[in-house]
């Protein structure tokens, strides 16, 4: 009998935190920039299927760059990349940060202050994980590349964590 009423107790409990969570989530002032959809660099576009993006990308950029998952921290070739260079989109070769605005953010991931041209990327509203963030995408083929926060350095203010697996690096 006790068992019950403790089993019953701790569930009746889940439920009234998991709705309060929700609720708090859904409320919360949101602090992601508005949907910034650019035209790309030349109005060039870059479409394909899941199949496609399959044969020619490894499994962990696939899970990155088209499920939207996230590299583990540290574990990114690129994060001690400082030589100067390009860091382009795994995906479709759009270029996408210069070495000049990378800096060591300590979180992990490759970090900038600021993207190479305005229209390499397109920013939108992430409201996953029960936070708003915003998400990063690359303008030409929509790749999933990490988020922007706005606790860079200066001149932005901004920190674009990227997940390296999306990006590769040439030099200059």
């Amino acid at each position: 009998m006790n068992r019950v009423f403790l089993l019953l107790a701790v569930s009746l409990l889940l439920v009234v935190g998991f709705t309060a969570w929700k609720r708090h989530a859904e409320l919360a002032p949101t602090t992601a920039r508005p949907v910034d959809k650019v035209v790309p660099p030349g109005g060039r576009r870059v479409v394909k299927t899941n199949a496609e993006l399959k044969k020619v990308l490894t499994p962990a950029q696939y899970n990155v760059m088209r499920e939207e998952g996230t590299e583990y921290p540290n574990s990114s070739a690129l994060l001690k990349v400082h030589e100067k260079g390009i860091f382009s989109c795994a995906g479709c070769r759009n270029p996408l940060f210069r070495t000049t605005t990378k800096f060591e953010s300590g979180t992990g991931w490759p970090s900038f202050y600021a993207p190479i041209a305005k229209n390499a990327i397109n920013t939108d509203s992430d409201g996953s994980l029960g936070m708003v963030r915003t998400e990063v995408t690359c303008s030409v083929c929509d790749a999933h590349l990490g988020h922007v926060f706005d606790d860079g350095p200066a001149p932005t203010g901004l920190r674009y964590c990227m997940n390296g697996v999306a990006m590769t690096f040439k030099k200059e």
